[in-house]
């Protein structure tokens, strides 16, 4: 649909039900204390594993975290997010506080299980924190509430390094008996400030912008539109059938395409540019800086830059994200020049993130109910394995390539958004495109403009 007013922030952080900041609260707390994935290896090794044994329990906690964002769609499509949320933290936190007390010689087998059982749980709670997240916010804001929702995540993981570096000199063990009792803080404000069932947003249905009332007219075609929604997703609420129907769904694989693309390129730059700074001889503080400079330009621009780019087709702010994102890659190049490249690359990078991310992760979010925890999982599980996998191709490719890794990953974030570009734009024109998915019509843009 059409918003002539484009969305801005301050509106967005009133219209956001009291819910949704409990919900985002909570993650901010976890965030907070989520030390497992950032600290386990120097913890380990600290503690006189070997490298290999920590390489192992990394991959344990990767491979629990993959499986445990699908485990936590099927928990909430059954059980409801509040459930799946208090159930994940509350299992998460006693596996994580006990990894301190796994890790002496001959524990490795044990280590490797609750490591990933930690890693299942600890992000279990994610589709349910997405789900009820686009349950509670006005269709209006959706995009704002998922900016929202990744700027409490980045906080955290801005401040959470900073913690861990004073409680390290304290104990190391701390770690991970303060990263369980966040868990536990969060299962205990879900338990006592969430809702047990989502209820429908002001203004979610038969008011316009303003307020005002649509009309009957308006109204029948909304009710329409629904009961079309959920008798086609009627058919999907099965698992297996759900899963089915995702994989015929052409346009729903581009974008996972375009999730996998894109984690991929994102996490081979975080693991390459400090080896290659390191390489070029750059001070050790030099990439602090640079992360810095990242996180504060995120937490501080993108509201901003959702609510300005809110009057845009979804289409074209994932398209053009991508392709500043990009740029900002192929600058890296240049980083041995000079660091004014480095900083340009990653201003850039983090501008193309800001544009894109908000619309790409509140997607899922568009489709019915009977399936959209398992749409959210889904995608969230594409992200996480290419994160995992991202190590075992970054180093490789940039010690054969030299800067021509920069470019190559430069190409590949434009292939994304051109794969992110087709999985999201609905065709144009009021009826259905021929052969189009019943599921995905009639469902409207989730910020004011067109889609």
């Amino acid at each position: 649909m059409t918003e002539e007013a484009p969305v801005r922030v301050f509106e967005a952080l009133k219209a956001t039900p009291a819910p949704v900041r409990y919900l985002l609260g909570g993650v901010l707390v976890n965030q907070l204390g989520a030390f497992v994935q950032t600290f386990l290896v120097l913890y380990l090794t600290y503690r006189g594993a070997s490298v290999s044994a920590a390489g192992l329990a990394l991959v344990a906690y990767s491979i629990g975290s993959i499986f445990g964002t699908m485990l936590g769609a099927e928990i909430t499509h059954r059980s409801g997010p509040r459930t799946t949320i208090m159930v994940a933290m509350a299992a998460s936190a006693p596996l994580v506080a006990s990894i301190s007390w796994l890790s002496g010689s001959g524990m490795l087998w044990p280590l490797l299980a609750v490591v990933g059982l930690a890693g299942l749980f600890t992000q279990a709670y994610r589709p349910a924190a997405a789900v009820l997240l686009s349950d509670l916010m006005p269709d209006r804001y959706q995009v704002m509430a998922f900016s929202m929702m990744r700027i409490a995540l980045n906080i955290g993981a801005a401040l959470a390094p900073l913690i861990a570096a004073v409680v390290i000199l304290v104990d190391w063990n701390l770690l991970f008996w303060i990263d369980g009792a966040t868990a536990l803080v969060y299962a205990l404000l879900a338990f006592a400030l969430l809702p047990k069932k989502a209820v429908e947003p002001a203004g979610a249905a038969g008011e316009g912008a303003d307020g005002a009332s649509d009309g009957p007219a308006d109204e029948d075609a909304t009710a329409a539109a629904q009961a079309e929604a959920e008798t086609a997703a009627a058919t999907a609420a099965d698992g297996r059938s759900a899963y089915a129907t995702m994989l015929r769904d052409r346009k729903y694989l581009l974008y996972l395409g375009a999730i996998l693309l894109g984690s991929l390129t994102y996490a081979q730059g975080h693991i390459v540019l400090p080896l290659e700074l390191a390489e070029d001889h750059y001070p050790t503080g030099f990439y602090s800086t640079v992360l810095t400079v990242s996180s504060v330009v995120l937490i501080t621009c993108e509201l901003k830059i959702t609510a300005y780019l809110s009057r845009l087709p979804k289409h074209v702010r994932v398209i053009s994200g991508h392709l500043v994102e990009a740029v900002g890659l192929a600058v890296y190049a240049l980083s041995p020049r000079s660091g004014a490249f480095t900083i340009t690359g990653a201003v850039l990078v983090v501008c193309g993130i800001m544009i894109a991310a908000p619309s790409m992760f509140a997607h899922p979010a568009t489709f019915p109910a009977a399936v959209k925890a398992r749409y959210i999982g889904t995608m969230q599980a594409v992200g996480g394995a290419a994160s995992a996998l991202a190590p075992l191709f970054g180093v490789y490719l940039w010690t054969r390539l030299g800067g021509g890794f920069w470019l190559l990953c430069g190409i590949v974030t434009a292939v994304a958004g051109l794969f992110a570009l087709a999985g999201v734009r609905q065709p144009p024109g009021p009826g259905p495109a021929k052969g189009a998915d019943p599921r995905t019509e009639g469902e409207p843009e989730v910020v004011g403009g067109t889609s």
